[in-house]
C-alpha cells in the first residue's frame, strides 16, 4: 500500500472531510476510507462516483489529506491526479464538488467531464460520447 501526497492525488477541503466524517459517524463507518472512482458514462465521456471503503483492493493507492482516508484505484487516479473535494451546501442541502485540473470540457449537464487526453483520442471522430452523432453538438442533447 503506498501513502502518497496531496500534491500527487486528491486533496479535501476542510469543509469536504467534515462532511464526510459527519457522514460516516452517521453511518457507522468510522475509520474506513473513501473511495474516488471515475467511471464511464454521461454524455462527457467520465463521471466521478465515491463510496466507503473498509479495506483495499489490488492497485489501489491510499492517500490521506485533512486526516481523512483515501482510496484511489490506479485507472482512476490517472484523471484524479491533483484534483480537489469540496462539499458545498446551498439552501437544498449540500454535495460533494470535484475541482479537476486534467478536464478540458464538460457536457451540458454538468455531470460528465472529458480530459485532453480523451479529446486527442477521439479527433476526426463524428460520434458523440453519449452515442448519437455530431453536427456541431449532440443530437441526444447534451450541448458536448
Amino acid at each position: 500500500m503506498v501513502i502518497g501526497t496531496q500534491v500527487e492525488a486528491i486533496t479535501l477541503t476542510p469543509a469536504a472531510a467534515g462532511a464526510l466524517r459527519d457522514l460516516y459517524t452517521k453511518s457507522n463507518r468510522e475509520g474506513q476510507a473513501v473511495r474516488v472512482f471515475v467511471y464511464s458514462g454521461g454524455c462527457g465521456g467520465y463521471q466521478y462516483g465515491m463510496s466507503s471503503e473498509g479495506g483495499s483492493r489490488s492497485g489501489d493507492q491510499r492517500f490521506e489529506s485533512q486526516r481523512f482516508p483515501i482510496v484511489i484505484d490506479s485507472n482512476s487516479l490517472r484523471y484524479l491526479r491533483g484534483s480537489t473535494i469540496d462539499f458545498v451546501s446551498d439552501p437544498s442541502g449540500g454535495d460533494f464538488a470535484i475541482d479537476n485540473p486534467n478536464v478540458v470540457s464538460t457536457c451540458g449537464c454538468g455531470k460528465s467531464f472529458r480530459t485532453a487526453e480523451d479529446l486527442e483520442a477521439s479527433e476526426g471522430s463524428s460520434a458523440c460520447t453519449c452515442g448519437g452523432e455530431c453536427e456541431g453538438s449532440c443530437s441526444c442533447g447534451c450541448g458536448a
